[in-house]
């Protein structure tokens, strides 16, 4: 299996235009990425730019600080089901987790996974690990195992420090086997790339997958 089945091929920025969401889903469907993440108001587009295919349409939900009510996070995760998304990256509410109100937290998710309950709709929540501490990082792993989570996703790309090879290590040794990590913010290479798969992700957010994807063949290494 190639790199290229791990990663989703992500274009975030504030002033993404829709020729570079056509872009993004012609690579993606080109390389065979896993998804295509794009900001909510493209999730239409991107549906329909890669149907028919095997990629699959990923939004993101309170991005990017996640400090908005939890109630705004369930419209945002009502409406991008509606439009077609496959996949939801949400920021989870790291004010409350800094604040160590974890009764907070556990009624965002509690009111989150109520709305995907019954979908074939994947959740990913992004802790922001570059900012935590490791012992916020254990607590996010605690808490989480408790509720339907498919994936635990270390950042977002917009803060200071993105994903690290100790993070993703941390959070595997702290989670069940049925929650999966996704590394994100900061990957650039290959090398840096296969570094966090070694470490236990298994999803891999990415805005430079194509080099990333061309650099596997130039490494000639396994994935």
């Amino acid at each position: 299996m190639t790199i290229a089945k791990y990663i989703d091929h992500t274009i975030l920025k504030p002033n993404t235009t829709l020729a570079e969401i056509e872009k993004l889903c012609v690579e993606a469907t080109e390389y065979g990425f896993a998804s295509v993440c794009v900001p909510p108001y493209f999730i239409k587009d991107a549906a329909r730019l890669i149907s028919g295919s095997q990629v699959k349409v990923a939004t993101v939900i309170g991005f990017p600080f996640g400090y908005s009510h939890y109630t705004a996070k369930v419209a945002e995760v009502k409406q991008a089901i509606e439009d077609g998304a496959h996949e939801l990256d949400m920021v989870i509410n790291i004010v409350a987790l800094k604040n160590k109100d974890l009764d907070y937290l556990e009624k965002e998710i509690n009111a989150i996974t109520q709305q995907i309950a019954g979908r074939s709709v994947l959740l990913k929540l992004i802790i922001e690990s570059g900012i935590l501490t490791d012992d916020e990082i254990v607590t996010c792993c605690e808490l989480y195992q408790k509720y339907p989570v498919q994936f635990m996703k270390t950042s977002t790309g917009y803060a200071d420090k993105g994903a690290t090879v100790e993070a993703v290590q941390l959070m595997r040794q702290h989670l069940p086997s049925q929650i999966e990590i996704k590394a994100s913010g900061g990957i650039r290479n290959y090398e840096f790339a296969k570094s966090l798969l070694d470490a236990g992700a298994t999803r891999l957010g990415c805005s430079a997958s194509v080099a990333i994807a061309k650099g596997e063949s130039v490494a000639g290494a396994g994935y």
